[in-house]
């Protein structure tokens, strides 16, 4: 085999990775993408009922990559974002915090997990990348390639892009620390049925035990992302469904009328990481490989098509000026532009949720001050808009809606 780039991870931010250099002219035959669950039929794969919030510049990067047409008619528009933080027990949950979006474009597009990928492997094939269903067991540098080998032979390669996940084996046999910690919470997440319309806003309540989120999909139906100490979520999930539809309505608090109906339940074990390095010898981390942050912002899949979007721009105008993809400049280059932004993503959420998930009232009194005074700042909510659109430094071209 001879394929000069090797991505380990067909998941939608491996898959994009893959496609954006494709369109971006690279040929089919010199790339190749590896994913242990390839071969696993959608009938063995269990449901998941996650639902993805993906912001303007992630819409504009799929765009670029011609796959939007096919997830437009599944993608629901989330206009507005109202934020609440009061106990539990509190009768009525007043507005802390909200904002809009402005000219037209929505602050995100909410899209089901399972569609996405889908969709992107579906692009992948069409273009002559078959997914390879094999496992990394291990690689090691050459003169002037990585000898990469997987269970079902050997391969050299110029660059190897790791895209297989928080608990990526090409992290581990690189030897790259992660650094971060368990939270102690699981989010429930699945789709509810409510009584009241939502008119595209989304909703997030800030509870002692972690934030309680409500995303609009069609009207009457929600995404819901119920983060929870792990002892509570066990308790809840144990729950008869008409107990548990009542549960999620307490914490609904009223503000999409009555929770009418519950869907399938999933739950997902939170936690923090972040790579030492996000490069090594030839080799390059996207996504959850790289960064694991806490879903309250909604942001760990924008970080890593940011991910995709900035390494493919970097390895295409490497290749067109005849220059090697696994040329160390490159990837310190890519490591510049992305670690930071996903540090300081997950310091943001990691204060938040330390800040928020608790009911400490001296703490309580500072977070409703503070809240209070940036829903009275156009300018602090101008920022928390550019945020939630994906702007920011080093804005990768695709998620300008700009060729590479």
């Amino acid at each position: 085999m001879s394929e000069r780039i090797l991505i380990s991870g067909a998941g939608p931010a491996g898959a994009a990775t893959a496609l954006a250099m494709l369109r971006a002219g690279l040929p089919a035959s010199d790339i190749a993408v590896v994913d242990a669950s390839a071969c696993l039929k959608e009938t063995m794969l269990e449901p998941d009922s996650r639902i993805l919030a993906l912001n303007a510049g992630s819409c504009r990067f799929l765009q670029s990559l011609g796959v939007w047409p096919a997830l437009a008619a599944a993608a629901h528009p989330m206009r507005s974002i109202a934020l609440s933080d009061t106990a539990l027990e509190a009768e009525i949950r007043p507005l802390s915090l909200g904002f809009e979006a402005v000219e037209g474009e929505p602050l995100a597009h909410l899209v089901p997990l399972g569609l996405l990928q889908k969709v992107l492997r579906s692009a992948l094939a069409e273009l002559g990348v078959i997914l390879r269903p094999e496992i990394i067991r291990s690689f090691r540098e050459e003169a002037d390639s990585l000898l990469v080998e997987t269970n079902r032979g050997r391969q050299n390669v110029s660059l190897l892009i790791g895209a297989d996940g928080a608990r990526s084996a090409v992290r581990r046999i690189a030897g790259i620390p992660l650094h971060g910690w368990a939270y102690g919470q699981v989010a429930l997440t699945g789709i509810v049925e409510h009584s009241g319309r939502h008119h595209g806003e989304a909703i997030q309540h800030f509870l002692p035990g972690g934030p309680f989120a409500l995303l609009p999909l069609e009207e009457g139906r929600s995404s819901m992302v119920w983060s929870e100490r792990a002892e509570i979520a066990k308790r809840m999930l144990a729950l008869p469904p008409e107990e548990l539809r009542a549960e999620i309505d307490r914490r609904a608090a009223g503000w999409r009328g009555i929770i009418t109906g519950i869907g399938r339940i999933s739950s997902h074990s939170l936690s923090l990481g972040l790579a030492r390095r996000f490069v090594g010898s030839r080799l390059a981390l996207v996504a959850d490989a790289a960064h694991v942050v806490h879903p309250l912002a909604g942001q760990g899949l924008n970080l890593g098509f940011g991910d995709a979007a900035t390494l493919a721009e970097l390895v295409i105008e490497h290749l067109r000026l005849g220059l090697d993809p696994g040329d160390p400049a490159l990837l310190e280059s890519y490591q510049a532009r992305r670690r930071p932004t996903s540090a300081a993503m997950a310091a943001a959420t990691e204060g938040l949720n330390r800040l928020f998930s608790n009911d400490a009232g001296p703490l309580r009194v500072l977070r409703d001050a503070g809240l209070n005074f940036v829903n009275r700042s156009e300018r602090l909510k101008a920022m928390f808009r550019q945020a939630a659109a994906g702007r920011g430094a080093h804005e990768p071209r695709l998620f300008r809606g700009e060729p590479i």
